[in-house]
């Protein structure tokens, strides 16, 4: 055996083995050093948090433009950016708010404001009816006999009251939008003679705007204080501006305040007609201004819906109905005694009153509508004095029940 070589011990061999190893664990180290390093530089996706895709919300807003435009185009509040109707509105909006918020759950309200517009000119014309009068057949001038007759005096005059109060002494059976143009002697400090238009609107009889000889002139038309065929069609600029420039009305006008002038008119015979204009914070126009409206609206089972509130019958209570109960079983007898013979009631309990309520419901609403609201107004006898109280009742579909 050559004396040179290297023997090999079992010592030996182990430590070549676990230098072997030692150098392998270094360079595995080093790849993950630069496997780790590798992957530091490289951009990670970021995951934002997540969110529920529904909740449950308490909306309130005005529709915008845009929020029309969330309808098919076909629906004509898609152009007009209008509803003619709350009840259109009732059915076009919970189409936007699906469109608009679909991903809210049920119980999620909205409180939604839009606009109405004005009747069309043919519902307004329909509205408000005033004859075309023959001027003949309206004018009046007040003589010594009326003046006594209305004032109990001899002056010949009227305070500005006195007026309404002949009217109606004067024309005892008027009926809607008749009209009384009257000439008589006004007294404020002193006599002055005056012509005036009167219109009985809403069951009483109102003063209302006249044109004046002098704003005739003004019109081109002051040669007969009338206005004709030709004039027509800048009847309601005159108007706007003899209105907008009377201190009387400008002063205090506002926004919706309708005012009805009285005109001389000549087509063939003289006329006297009457014109309503509306004022819609800056001119005086002849159909009432767009209003704004507010409706909620909730969410049930998926869908929209206005929530529209419960009907109310207001039922008082009448001497058949004062009779009903006391020939019923309601209350004591002392209290029915007492009912029929002043007609209120007086120290009966709320259960005492509730079924003697009842009784009277039974027998004027047959067939009472489940769900909604009957108000039954009586006569409480309470400190030496009659005072009109209500209690609500409604029919569960079954049974009265007062709430």
């Amino acid at each position: 055996m050559d004396r040179n070589a290297k023997m090999s011990t079992p010592a030996h061999d182990s430590f070549i083995t676990v230098k072997k190893f030692t150098q392998m664990k270094k360079i595995y180290y080093l790849l993950a050093l630069v496997a780790l390093a590798f992957t530091a530089c490289q951009k990670q996706p970021v995951v934002a948090p997540t969110s529920p895709l529904t909740k449950t919300a308490e909306l309130t807003f005005t529709l915008a433009p845009a929020d029309y435009q969330l309808l098919p185009k076909s629906a004509y509040p898609y152009t007009s950016l209008t509803f003619n109707t709350a009840t259109d509105a009732n059915n076009y909006i919970p189409v936007i708010l699906a469109a608009k918020w679909p991903l809210v759950n049920n119980k999620s309200t909205a409180t939604v404001s839009y606009t109405l517009a004005p009747p069309p000119a043919s519902v307004q014309a329909a509205s408000i009816v005033i004859p075309d009068t023959l001027y003949s057949d309206v004018t009046y001038t007040v003589t010594s006999a009326d003046y006594f007759a209305v004032t109990g005096n001899h002056y010949g005059d009227f305070a500005a009251s006195d007026a309404l109060k002949f009217l109606a002494y004067k024309y005892p059976g008027a009926v809607a939008n008749q009209l009384a143009v009257i000439t008589y002697v006004l007294y404020t400090g002193t006599d002055n003679t005056v012509t005036n238009s009167f219109l009985f609107l809403n069951g009483a009889w109102t003063k209302i705007y006249q044109v004046t000889p002098a704003q005739y002139t003004l019109a081109g038309e002051g040669k007969y204080d009338q206005f004709t065929g030709s004039d027509a069609s800048k009847l309601v600029g005159y108007f706007n501006f003899f209105l907008k420039n009377d201190f009387t009305i400008a002063d205090t006008v506002k926004a919706g305040d309708v005012e009805y002038v009285s005109y001389s008119y000549y087509g063939g015979k003289a006329y006297q007609r009457v014109m309503g204009l509306t004022y819609d914070g800056a001119n005086y126009i002849t159909l009432p201004p767009a209003t704004q409206a507010t409706q909620p609206f909730l969410k049930t089972n998926g869908t929209w819906a206005a929530v529209l509130p419960v009907p109310t019958i207001t039922h008082t209570i009448t001497s058949a109905d004062v009779t009903l109960i006391v020939n019923s079983t309601a209350g004591t007898s002392a209290e029915r005694t007492n009912l029929g013979k002043y007609g209120d009631f007086s120290g009966w309990l709320p259960s005492e009153l509730d079924a003697a309520f009842i009784v009277v419901l039974t027998a004027d609403y047959p067939t009472p509508v489940t769900g909604d609201n009957y108000n039954v107004v009586y006569l409480n006898y309470t400190g030496g004095a009659d005072v009109p109280t209500t209690i609500t009742f409604v029919w569960n579909g079954t049974a009265w029940a007062a709430k």
